[in-house]
C-alpha cells in the first residue's frame, strides 16, 4: 500500500512514535446506510491496519439519538463484512464512553476551559462572527468554575429544557478558524438512544466525542475526509488540554473523499430518494449504497480493486463511474458463467429440422471451462435486433437471404419473412446447414456473424431489470442544483425475457454473462416460480477505451 497516509505512518514510526503498533478505526455514524464513498474509507482504514500489522476498530459514532437507529448499526456491520473486512472483538460505540466524556467535560470546566452558555442556537451563530470578522464573547463566558460545575450537573439531571443551555469549550472568539470560536461540546436532548435508552439527557457533540474516542481506544492515526481538516485544530486542542501525551495520542490525517459522476452520496439526499419513493428502498440497485450495489450485482472484490486503483489523494476530484464499472466487468469476466438469453424475442422456424430435441454442448466459460447441454428445437427465439429486413452492407447478423451462425449450433439461412396485418415482422422461416454444427469436425464454412438464441419449448421466462444511471448530467458532467430534476426517467427498464433452462435452479446473487448482452445477477425477488435478473453492467467498456488513448 503506497499512499501519502502510509508515508505519514512510516514517518511517525521512524520518529519513534506509536511503538506499540498502528491502530486505525472506521467510525460510521449510524444514521444511514453505507455508500460507495464509505467503501473507500473502509478499505483505507482496514487496509492500513493490515499493511502495518496493526488493528482496526469498528466504532459507531452514535452521539445524535434523534437521527440514529439500530437498523443502520446492523446494516453497516453487514456491509463491512461483505466487503471482506473483520474487526474481530473490537466493536465499540461512542455511547460506551458517555460516562468518560462527562468526566472529561467536568475536567475542562475545572481547568477553566469550558463554560455553560444560556445563549440560544441563533444567538450563538450570530455571536460567532464570519470568516472576515471576529466573533464576540457570550455574556455567560466568564461564569465561575463553581457556577459552571453546578449548572452542568443540573443539565445532566434534567433540570433545564432542551435548547436552554449548552456547554461550550473556552478557546478564542477571535480565532481565524471559526471552529475554534468556543464550539459547543454538549447539548440537552431528551431522546431515547438506541444503545443507552433514556440514561442520558445531555449528549456530546461529534467534534468533542470523536478525538476522545480515538484516545480512549488507543487509535494512532485518525484518518478522515477533507471536510474535517478545519476541525483538526480543535481535535488537537482538546487532547492537549486534557493532557494526552503528544507521542502516543492519536493524530488526525485527512484525505479526499470519493465523488463519482452520475452519483450522489449525500445521506440527506439519499434519504429523500427513499422516503419520497423515487427508489424502492436503500437497497435499490440504482442507489450508491453498498446494499444497493450488492443487489445490483457489484462484487466486493471489484469495489476493493476500484478503491485501490483510485488511490488516496489530498485534494478532491471526481472519478468517472466508468472506472468502477470497468473493475466490476473485469471481475465478472473471470468468474461469471456464460448463458444465452433473449430480451426481445423474434420467433424463428427451422423448416428442415424435425420435431423433437437435440442437446448441444455449450462451454460455460472460455478460461475456466466446464460445459452444459443446451436444447435445440425446430422453433427458436432470437433477439429482434439481430434481424434487419433492409440491412446495410456491413450488417453481419440475420437478413432475408442471409446467413448467420447460431452460437453453439448451426449456420442458418433466412428464406422467408412473415408479417402481421400491420406489416410487423412476427416470424422468420429459416433452414439450417446440417454440416455446419458448431464445434464439430465438419463445421464447414466460416460465417462472420454469430448470434444467441433459445428454444421456444424449453426457454424459461424471466423478468430482466435493465438499470442505468439514476442521475443524468450535461455534456460537462454537471448536474442541476435540484438533483430531483436530474433523475433519469429511464434508470430502470423491465423486460420479459427468455433464458436457456440451465439457470432454472440458480440462487440469488449468482452472476452470469448473457452472451452479447452484458453481465447479470439473480435478484433476491426470484422465487421457484419466477426468475428475476438485474443487469450489473453491459459488455461495452468505456473506461478501457479511455485507458487505451
Amino acid at each position: 500500500m503506497i499512499n501519502f497516509v502510509q508515508q505519514e505512518i512510516e514517518n511517525d514510526l521512524k520518529a519513534g512514535k506509536y511503538t506499540e503498533g498502528i491502530h486505525t478505526r472506521f467510525p460510521p455514524e449510524p444514521n444511514g446506510y453505507l455508500h460507495i464513498g464509505h467503501a473507500k474509507s473502509v478499505c483505507l482504514n482496514f487496509g492500513l491496519a493490515l499493511h502495518n500489522g496493526g488493528l482496526c476498530n469498528l466504532r459507531f459514532d452514535d452521539t445524535n439519538p434523534t437521527k440514529e437507529d439500530v437498523e443502520f448499526v446492523d446494516s453497516i456491520q453487514e456491509d463491512i463484512k461483505w466487503l471482506g473486512f473483520d474487526w474481530g472483538d473490537r466493536k465499540f460505540f461512542a455511547s460506551d464512553y458517555f460516562g468518560k466524556f462527562y468526566d472529561y467535560a467536568v475536567e475542562l470546566i475545572k481547568r477553566g476551559l469550558a463554560y455553560v452558555d444560556d445563549l440560544s442556537a441563533e444567538e450563538i451563530r450570530s455571536y460567532r462572527g464570519t470568516l472576515t470578522e471576529a466573533g464576540k464573547e457570550s455574556p455567560y463566558r466568564n461564569r465561575s468554575v463553581e457556577e459552571n460545575l453546578d449548572l452542568f450537573t443540573r443539565m445532566k439531571a434534567g433540570e433545564f429544557p432542551d435548547g436552554s443551555k449548552v456547554l461550550r469549550a473556552k478557546i478564542d472568539m477571535a480565532s481565524p478558524n471559526i471552529n475554534m470560536r468556543d464550539p459547543v461540546i454538549y447539548r440537552i436532548t431528551r431522546a431515547t438512544h438506541h444503545h443507552t435508552g433514556d440514561d442520558w439527557l445531555i449528549y456530546p457533540m461529534y467534534d468533542f466525542a470523536h478525538p476522545l474516542e480515538d484516545a480512549i481506544e488507543g487509535i494512532t492515526h485518525s484518518v478522515c475526509t477533507l471536510e474535517f481538516e478545519d476541525h483538526r485544530p480543535f481535535y488537537d486542542w482538546l487532547l492537549e488540554s486534557l493532557g494526552f501525551d503528544v507521542n502516543t495520542r492519536p493524530r488526525q490525517i485527512e484525505f479526499a473523499r470519493l465523488d463519482l459522476t452520475n452519483t450522489i452520496t449525500s445521506k440527506r439526499k439519499l434519504r429523500q430518494l427513499v422516503e419520497e419513493g423515487y427508489v424502492r428502498g436503500w437497497d435499490d440497485p440504482r442507489m450508491p449504497t453498498l446494499c444497493g450495489l450488492r443487489r445490483r450485482g457489484f462484487t466486493p472484490a471489484a469495489i476493493r480493486d476500484f478503491c485501490e486503483r483510485i488511490g488516496v489523494a489530498k485534494s478532491n476530484s471526481v472519478v468517472d463511474i466508468a472506472m468502477l464499472e470497468h473493475c466490476v466487468r473485469e471481475d465478472l469476466n473471470d468468474s461469471a458463467d456464460r448463458v444465452m438469453a433473449v430480451l426481445d424475442p423474434l420467433k424463428v422456424v427451422l423448416t428442415n429440422v424435425d420435431d423433437g430435441v437435440e442437446y448441444l454442448t455449450a462451454e460455460n466459460h472460455p478460461k475456466r471451462g466446464g460445459s452444459r447441454f443446451v436444447p435445440f428445437t425446430r422453433e427458436i427465439f432470437i433477439d429482434r435486433e439481430d434481424f434487419m429486413e433492409d440491412a446495410p452492407k456491413k450488417f453481419f447478423r440475420l437478413k432475408p437471404g442471409g446467413e448467420v451462425r447460431l452460437k453453439h449450433a448451426y449456420i442458418i439461412k433466412c428464406n422467408e419473412v412473415i408479417k402481421n396485418s400491420a406489416g410487423e415482422v412476427v416470424e422468420l422461416h429459416c433452414t439450417i446447414d446440417p454440416t455446419s454444427k458448431s464445434g464439430g469436425a465438419t463445421a464447414g464454412r466460416k460465417i462472420k456473424g454469430t448470434i444467441h438464441w433459445v428454444s421456444t419449448k424449453f426457454a424459461l421466462p424471466a423478468e430482466v431489470r435493465l438499470y442505468d444511471y439514476l442521475l443524468t448530467t450535461d455534456a460537462q458532467g454537471n448536474m442541476p442544483e435540484d438533483f430531483i430534476a436530474a433523475l433519469n426517467p429511464n434508470s430502470l427498464i423491465v423486460k420479459q425475457a427468455l433464458i436457456e433452462p440451465s439457470v432454472r435452479w440458480t440462487n440469488a446473487g449468482t452472476h452470469y454473462q448473457f452472451l452479447r448482452l452484458g453481465y447479470f445477477v439473480v435478484d433476491p425477488d426470484t422465487t421457484p416460480d419466477k426468475l428475476v435478473f438485474n443487469r450489473v453492467v453491459g459488455l461495452k467498456d468505456t473506461w478501457a477505451k479511455v485507458k487505451e488513448r
